[in-house]
């Protein structure tokens, strides 16, 4: 997120994923390890952060929360995209959510806010570039897909249709039973809503967005979790989005592996 670029991203798509974690550097042994990230320094700003590289482009952020800060769940962050990060910012507001930081300028390449929807999941806005083609879908340990958590997706998705622009229809390929949304940008799926029901939802975050991260091999990706000290959350399942399953990193960040269909 801090490279210029000739013409903004577009509005409504996912840009970025952040970690704000309580030790960096357990933080970059942990995926560097697992997704074969490099690192290098990030906005000076932030505090303590680091972009992770994957083939040497940049792919995700690992920041440290502030000093005394241990109450706050660590939970990876999504960033999506907006032409105007303070008119954004106001939307949310009107349509019953709230933004908790900014809008702020990060190193003068973009303007940045932090905010929760009306349930309360926590997510970034983004100004500034560089363009992306598609979301994200590159290579194995780079961010797949956004999915978000929540009790049920009646309310919250027309908060994000408000709010961003998005269609949410649901998704064919699913059973008609599951409450399960896509959230669609000029025809183009760029993330999901997934309704758990209360009683699901994890007692320490509640609604929450999860990050996809594509691997080669699912089963081998949770062996290397555990080995490295985090702990597999969920068996390998197939969907018809491919083979993935839930792990949670040593602070207890939540994330998933995917190996995409075809790939």
């Amino acid at each position: 997120m801090t490279e210029a670029a000739a013409s903004p991203p577009t509005s409504g798509t996912h840009r970025w994923v952040s970690l704000m974690v309580r030790d960096v550097s357990v933080a970059q042994r942990f995926y560097g390890e697992l997704f074969g990230w490099e690192f290098d320094a990030g906005p000076a700003q932030l505090g303590p952060y680091v972009r992770a590289l994957r083939d040497g482009h940049p792919v995700a952020g690992l920041g440290e929360l502030a000093s005394g800060v241990r109450s706050t769940a660590v939970s990876w962050l999504p960033y999506i995209a907006t032409e105007d990060v303070d008119a954004t910012a106001g939307t949310i507001r009107e349509c019953g959510g709230t933004v908790a930081v900014g809008p702020i300028e990060v190193d003068q390449v973009g303007r940045l806010a932090i905010a929760s929807d009306v349930n309360g999941a926590v997510f970034g806005l983004w100004q500034g570039g560089p363009r992306r083609s598609r979301p994200f879908y590159g290579p194995a340990g780079t961010p797949e897909w956004n999915e978000l958590i929540t009790a049920d997706t009646s309310v919250v998705s027309k908060f994000y249709s408000n709010v961003l622009g998005y269609e949410a229809v649901p998704e064919p390929a699913l059973p008609e039973e599951m409450d399960y949304l896509t959230l669609r940008l000029n025809g183009r799926p760029v993330a999901s809503i997934r309704g758990v029901g209360a009683r699901a939802l994890p007692p320490d975050r509640g609604p929450h967005w999860q990050t996809y991260f594509s691997v080669p091999d699912v089963d081998q990706a949770l062996r290397d979790v555990e080995r490295l000290g985090g702990r597999a959350l969920s068996a390998p399942e197939v969907s018809p989005f491919g083979r993935w399953a839930k792990a949670a990193d040593p602070e207890g960040g939540i994330f998933a592996v995917v190996r995409p269909p075809g790939r």
